[in-house]
């Protein structure tokens, strides 16, 4: 058996949404299971994904990751559509609920991270958002200065 190469993600951060926070107010934040393919596994193991430009929607009754990149990994013998919608794994009743949420309330799903858990098992953390307005964004900048001023004066002290 060959050894395992020191290149791979057991567990741990494979990709972030740094933008969401900044871009929407996140509510709640929910963990999914992603359903994947062997080689999309591949390629996430080797740190190779994208989740910036994606969302989580509706497609027949379900609520799927749309337009993730995870690139195609050199050796796997399967190719898969790197930007496919990928099925997330909820309970019935979950599932049900943010799909209401998305369609009467204009909520937004946002991906936050994919990350592979202490089983090894790749999971994805959404956040239940509303989109920001520019001021809103501005205000945000604005408070975090605030508190990292009021963090140093009282630091000093």
């Amino acid at each position: 058996m060959a050894a395992k190469s020191s290149n791979t993600i057991s567990f741990g951060r494979v990709a972030e949404n740094r933008k969401a926070r900044h871009d929407y107010e996140i509510t709640e934040t929910i963990e999914a299971g992603l359903i994947l393919l062997g080689s999309e596994v591949k390629s996430l193991r080797r740190g190779r994904a994208s989740i910036a430009e994606s969302y989580a929607g509706e497609d027949q009754g379900r609520v799927v990751l749309i337009n993730a990149n995870i690139p195609q990994s050199d050796a796997s013998r399967d190719k898969h559509a790197p930007k496919r919608k990928r099925p997330l794994l909820l309970h019935r009743k979950e599932n049900d609920r943010l799909l209401g949420l998305i369609n009467r309330e204009g909520m937004t799903l946002v991906p936050l991270a994919i990350y592979f858990n202490d089983r090894g098992l790749a999971k994805l953390s959404l956040g239940l958002a509303k989109g920001r307005k520019k001021q809103d964004k501005r205000e945000a900048i604005k408070k975090r200065d605030w508190d990292r001023q009021k963090a140093r004066i009282l630091k000093n002290q």
